[in-house]
């Protein structure tokens, strides 16, 4: 199975979009994840035919079956209405513009925080916003990508029944699905650590929401134990999940069309390169199936 394993890491953009490509490349991923611009502020990236001929070029350069982009941190079309809300939605607007330009399959959205007014306000809201973004970008090919969260202050998307409910709101089902967390989903209650648990979850999961709408996983170990609400992602094997979780994900035969992404701690300490330590590990994994 090792050689179908849709698997790779969040790779930085700095010196170029097309640079995240490489960077994959270079640690042997036929998948991975980025940014389409700084994560982190209000500024908008518009993208000139340089960017998209490089990216292009480099993604045809073989080895890279899917890309996904993640959105700014500062988004939130889950909150009342006001300057935020009305930033968010333009902001989220243009990465899906950015996203389409480049022919990135999949944009990870954090739902967003209810910001005081109740978690069934802000399912209402982020419905709302996504129905009216899906329009203003109609002929769109990105699928957007609700992510479990860790349940953090007013967050929402913690439980499976919220993720639901606002899939349920969204008028146009082609272009919307799951990312889940495993890190996120633990800290918000969902015990993967135990094989019973794990079968728990993923049944939960399927019945609730439904394994066809997950599109991507993020594979995190955790920081934090189970139901800490505290999202502190680890290295693989390092936090309270443990090493069992991941071999069963790596070879859960459902998961198998699916790309998993890590987004571990960064850098390199001493004359560890933590990227290529976790992805060797989770590739090991194919080698370890019990018959």
């Amino acid at each position: 199975m090792a050689e179908n394993l849709l698997l790779g890491a969040h790779f930085s953009i700095s010196g170029g979009l097309h640079r995240a490509i490489d960077e994959a490349r270079f640690y042997g991923c036929n998948v991975l994840q980025m940014f389409t611009k700084n994560a982190t502020t209000w500024r908008e990236r518009i993208l000139s035919e340089t960017d998209i001929h490089k990216f292009n070029e480099a993604r045809l350069s073989g080895g890279i079956q899917r890309i996904a982009a993640h959105a700014s941190y500062l988004i939130n079309i889950a909150g009342p209405q006001g300057k935020t809300s009305a930033l968010s939605c333009k902001a989220l607007t243009q990465e899906l513009v950015r996203c389409d330009q480049l022919g990135i399959d999949y944009l990870v959205l954090h739902p967003g925080s209810h910001m005081g007014q109740g978690e069934a306000s802000g399912i209402i809201s982020c419905a709302r916003n996504i129905n009216r973004i899906f329009y203003e970008t109609r002929g769109s090919t990105t699928r957007l990508l609700l992510e479990t969260t860790a349940g953090q202050g007013s967050s929402i998307g913690c439980a499976f029944e919220q993720l639901a409910a606002i899939l349920k709101k969204v008028e146009d089902h082609s272009r919307i699905g799951i990312c889940m967390d495993t890190c996120h989903i633990f800290a918000a209650g969902y015990d993967i650590s135990t094989r019973s648990g794990y079968d728990h979850v993923m049944h939960a999961f399927d019945g609730i929401i439904g394994l066809e709408r997950l599109y991507l996983l993020h594979v995190n170990d955790s920081k934090k134990e189970a139901g800490s609400r505290v999202d502190r992602h680890e290295h693989i094997g390092k936090g309270f999940i443990g090493l069992e979780a991941f071999k069963w994900i790596i070879n859960d035969r459902r998961f198998r069309h699916i790309p998993k992404i890590i987004e571990t701690p960064k850098g390199k300490t001493g004359f560890k390169d933590w990227d290529k330590i976790n992805l060797k590990r989770l590739r090991s994994f194919t080698q370890q199936v019990k018959k």
